[in-house]
């Protein structure tokens, strides 16, 4: 009997700067990050969602079972297929991020997911901060202002509203919850709902 052998290998490397927050929502303001650090994300999240990969970070099982029971309050049935994927971090958040230059840690969770989900991600987990959450809306635009987007924010908060019954950032709620309506809203307003 012959047998398939499978190896795994992790590479580390040196990380420059420090994690932006230590905890993957903002507890505090982010420290303030040079314009080349926006720049620089923005190229790496077009670089990366331009990557082909077999690897996937978010299943459409999961967005067909999550959507509709976390997005229940919006009292609507929400749409659950994205118009498209591409590759993603799958974990882009704060304290995987270093500053003042950038660098993105934490490499194990990547793979395909809903267009616009890493953009999406680093929102939500800024909502605790309205003023950074607005600079991440405004640096990130390409990503978070279309149908794409918009889609994305939800599988997020979806996503968010399941950790937190689990006591994972509980604080968000609220405001994942007010951010989940203006979306829903938006999207019922341009005709992305379905309806």
């Amino acid at each position: 009997m012959e047998v398939d052998n499978a190896y795994k290998a992790e590479l580390y490397d040196h990380a420059a700067g420090e994690a932006v927050s230590p905890t993957p929502a903002l507890v505090s303001p982010t420290p303030p990050l040079p314009a080349a650090w926006w720049s620089d994300l923005r190229t790496a999240l077009l670089s990366l969602s331009a990557a082909h990969t077999d690897r996937t970070a978010v299943r459409q099982a999961y967005l067909d079972r999550a959507m509709p029971k976390y997005l229940a309050f919006l009292g609507e049935p929400v749409p659950t297929v994205p118009h498209s994927w591409s590759t993603a971090h799958g974990d882009l958040h704060w304290a995987n991020l270093t500053g003042p230059e950038l660098g993105v840690l934490d490499w194990e969770g990547w793979g395909t997911a809903p267009t616009g989900y890493d953009a999406a991600l680093l929102h939500a987990y800024s909502l605790g901060m309205p003023e950074t959450a607005e600079r991440v809306r405004q640096e990130l635009s390409t990503f978070l202002d279309s149908e794409d987007g918009r889609f994305a924010e939800l599988v997020v908060i979806s996503e968010l509203l399941q950790t937190a019954e689990r006591g994972d950032n509980a604080e968000l709620v609220p405001a994942l919850r007010r951010r989940a309506k203006e979306v829903w809203h938006r999207m019922v307003a341009d005709g992305e709902s379905g309806h």
